[in-house]
Order: C-alpha cells, then sequence, then structure tokens
C-alpha cells in the first residue's frame, strides 16, 4: 500500500450522505476517503432533489402568478426551465465537488469501490487499474439507492426518475406507473413543458404514506394541470418496437403500449417507471465479508462497518442520510453526546400543486403506536389564516397536528397549500422539542403569514391540552 492507502474511514459513495460521513470524521481528527465511481455529489445532486426542483419552482410560480389579479403575462419557457436545470447541475460536471474535498481535506478515489475482506476496499477504475485502500477505524457504505424496474417493464427501456430530471427531449404523450413522490412531482413538470400525462396508481390513491387528504389533493392539482389519473390501474405487460438506449431524457425508442389488468391497452411516445427504489447494494462485495443485503437490513453488522443512507435502513430521503452521516461521522470520531437517528422525526416535502409537508406520525399511524385513546389530531383549512389565503386567490389545502394526548405534545404535522414546506421546521422543532401544545400557544406568529395556521391547529384542539 501506499501513502494515503490506509485512512481511518473509507467511505464508499460520493454522495451528499457520504460527503458528510467523511466530512464530520475528518471534524473529529480522523482521516477520510471518498470513492466514487460516478459523479462526487450522487444521485441528489444530478439527477434527483437538485434538478426536480430546479424545474418545479418556475412552474410553482406560474401557477401562482396565474391565480393572483395584478400578475399579468406570466408564462413558461422551456428553453429557459431546461437551461436552468442544467446550470443547477453544473452540467453533469462534479469539479466544484471535487474542489470542495480537496478544500476540506478529503481525500478521493475515482472508481468502482467494493469490499475485498475486512477493513479493506478494492477501487477499479475506468482503465481496469485496482487500488486497495485499508480503513484503521471504519467503512462506510454510502451508495444510495436505484430505481426498481418491474420484470414486464425491463424490455421496452423505460425511463426512470434520471431521465425524467434529466429531460432534453419532451414527448409529446407519457405514461408514468407510480403514485409516490417521484410520479405526482414528475408529472407536474412534464405535463407544463407539454407532454400529455397519464398517472397509473396501483393503489387508490396518491402519496400512500401521508395523511389521505394530502393525496386527494395533489390528484385534484393534477387533473386541473390536465393530467389522467387511474387509481387501480395494474400492470399485464408492456411492448415497445425499436427500443432504444438513446441517451438520458431522450426519447427511448418507438411508442409504448402498457397492457392493464382489466383487458385494456394504453399507448403513449414514452412511459417513465416510478416504482420506488431498493438500496444499491448488489455489487459492493458484502460476499467478501460473509454478508448481504438481509444482513444489512437486519443490521448484522460487524462493528467496522456501517451503511446509511439510501442504502441502509433509514428514511430514503437525502436531509435524513445527512443526519445519519453527521451522527456516524461524529460518533466515528469519539463523540459521545449524539442521539440515534431513529429517535428523530422525517420531515418531507412533496413539491406537487399544491406543495404537501409532512414530519412525525400520521393520525392513523399514532393511533397504532400509541393507541386509539393516547391521540388527538386537530385539522383546519389552510385558507383558514389570512397569510395563507394571501398566498394565492385559489389557495385551497388543509393542514393537522397529530397530538399524544399523555404527553401533550405534537407527534406528527401535515400541511398541503401553497407554500407549505416553509411551514415544516416549526413543527420539526416541536416534535425534536417534544414541546407541549400548552407551551405552544405561547409561540405568537406573525400577522398576517401562513403561520398563523398554528394557531388555528391549537384552538381546534381540547381545551384541557391548550
Amino acid at each position: 500500500m501506499g501513502p494515503g492507502d490506509e485512512p481511518d474511514v473509507v467511505v464508499i459513495g460520493g454522495g451528499p450522505t457520504g460527503e458528510n460521513a467523511a466530512q464530520y470524521a475528518l471534524d473529529g481528527g480522523l482521516s477520510a476517503v471518498l470513492v466514487e465511481g460516478e459523479l462526487l455529489g450522487g444521485e441528489c445532486s444530478y439527477y434527483a432533489c437538485m434538478p426536480s426542483k430546479a424545474l418545479l419552482r418556475p412552474v410553482d410560480i406560474l401557477h401562482t402568478a396565474q391565480h393572483l389579479p395584478g400578475a399579468v403575462g406570466a408564462r413558461l419557457d422551456p428553453a429557459t426551465l431546461l437551461a436552468r436545470r442544467d446550470a443547477w447541475v453544473s452540467h453533469y460536471d462534479d469539479h466544484g465537488q471535487e474542489r470542495w474535498a480537496a478544500g476540506a481535506g478529503i481525500g478521493v478515489v475515482r472508481g468502482h469501490g467494493r469490499l475485498s475482506a475486512p477493513r479493506t476496499v478494492t477501487v477499479t477504475n475506468p482503465d481496469g487499474e485496482q487500488r486497495t485502500l485499508r480503513a484503521g477505524t471504519a467503512v462506510v457504505i454510502a451508495t444510495g439507492s436505484e430505481a426498481v424496474v418491474p420484470a414486464e417493464f425491463e424490455a421496452v427501456e423505460p425511463w426512470t426518475s434520471r431521465d425524467a430530471t434529466g429531460v432534453t427531449e419532451v414527448p409529446e404523450s407519457l405514461l408514468i406507473v407510480g403514485g409516490g413522490v417521484v410520479a405526482v412531482e414528475a408529472a407536474t413538470w412534464l405535463a407544463a413543458l407539454g407532454s400529455q400525462v397519464t398517472l397509473l396508481v396501483r393503489g387508490q390513491r396518491l402519496l400512500a404514506g401521508l395523511e389521505p387528504f394530502a393525496g386527494e389533493l395533489v390528484a385534484a392539482g393534477l387533473r386541473e394541470a390536465g393530467v389522467r389519473v387511474e387509481f387501480g390501474a395494474h400492470i399485464a405487460a408492456a411492448a415497445r418496437p425499436r427500443a432504444e438506449a438513446t441517451g438520458l431524457g431522450r426519447v427511448h425508442g418507438g411508442p409504448v403500449s402498457v397492457d392493464l389488468a382489466d383487458g385494456r391497452s394504453l399507448t403513449a411516445a414514452e412511459v417513465l417507471v416510478a416504482a420506488g427504489r431498493r438500496p444499491r447494494l448488489a455489487h459492493v462485495g458484502l460476499e467478501a465479508v460473509g454478508l448481504d443485503a438481509a444482513a444489512v437490513a437486519a443490521g448484522r453488522l460487524p462493528d467496522w462497518l456501517h451503511v446509511i443512507g439510501d442504502a441502509g435502513t433509514g428514511a430514503p430521503l437525502t436531509h435524513m442520510g445527512k443526519y445519519e452521516a453527521r451522527v456516524l461521522g461524529s460518533r466515528l470520531a469519539g463523540a459521545t453526546d449524539v442521539p440515534a437517528p431513529a429517535d428523530v422525526p422525517v420531515p418531507q416535502v412533496v413539491f406537487a400543486e399544491p406543495q404537501v409537508a409532512a414530519v412525525g406520525l400520521t393520525e392513523e399511524r399514532a393511533r397504532e403506536r400509541l393507541g386509539a385513546e393516547a391521540v388527538v389530531a386537530s385539522e383546519a383549512e389552510f385558507t383558514a389564516a389570512a397569510g395563507a389565503a394571501l398566498l394565492r386567490d385559489d389557495a385551497r389545502g388543509r393542514a393537522k397536528l397529530v397530538i399524544d394526548r399523555r404527553s401533550g405534545a405534537v407527534v406528527g404535522a401535515t400541511f398541503a397549500g401553497p407554500e407549505a414546506g416553509e411551514l415544516l421546521h416549526a413543527a420539526t422543532i416541536a416534535i425534536v422539542g417534544e414541546v407541549p401544545v400548552s407551551r405552544l400557544r405561547h409561540a405568537v406568529p406573525a400577522y398576517p403569514t401562513a403561520s398563523e395556521l398554528w394557531l388555528r391547529l391549537l384552538e381546534a384542539l381540547p381545551r384541557e391540552l391548550r
């Protein structure tokens, strides 16, 4: 082994989660190396969070302007919108991330990394040359996740989320398979770009893990934008002539035909499969140390090996992966005063129409976990606060707080409406701080802002809690 081949921490995966693990280990006095075979910055920076929000924000502003008397002339310019996306993904160039790592003192090894022995990672670069790294303290796997493509779509070269965010050729018509966050966000910007979008949802509602009203409002918003939403859509088969891997964000061949279990057949220029994601663990060498994906899921790992972020068992969200990484990096460096990530509520924002923001438990999940008698919830229309109603003349939405009756503290919150994401962090703080609602009543929201929704929700709770 040469100089630099024996760092304290080797991180396989140079996305936000891996970067944070390395940074916090370094801050604690350890040396760290990032191993990355694609772009430093990972899925979030180039193919997920950043490009999707770069595409969605102008669409949101356009919708707002179209429903505010006095704002005239707003229109969408597809070429400029896609150029903005390209700027936010740095034109798929990671030199900026490389400079950050160098400035932070984090080593970067380019190539595919896999475990080859305990505490040992073998990296194969694009030329086939190999380099061996041995970690003195720990190996961290932060390889993220990959799109699941069901068997019936494997032969038709479907779009995945990477093609949707990297769109350069807008399909005239598009079938989207799925009803989660990727599906509804992609439907929003692709419909705005002019595609005739049909959303095929296996279940009976969108955003199934959130409060039911959230999915209902988003479905209504999609339909108003011209998206056809079909529930109970079970896919039997898919076919495509001249299927071809034409490149990121381009139509992949001829028209796609999708046969449904009810006997109908739908045809579109392209199909986007948004049927979920799975940890990217197939080629990281787990077998070399006697492990497999099931062992990772069960947490049966040696003390020198850690699997975090989307590759692990936590919530598959960038901000939660980064949190796990900060905690782990600090612990590897000897910190003992950090809580377990499992104790932290998971916040999430869906940038749809309307925007949905949620953290903690839904009412249904709270009743399952705490018992029906221990849970009380309050709801309010989004426009119950003047500041929220002012955001758009057609503002609509709903908000809910879920309270543990025994402690009087908030355990869950959901907001659906314009700019709903800006209300979320107050709820996250309330849950983490276990602040009783009797105390929250004295947190005075400014008038007229959407934050006054908190007053309406608190006023709707039983008097004994307030």
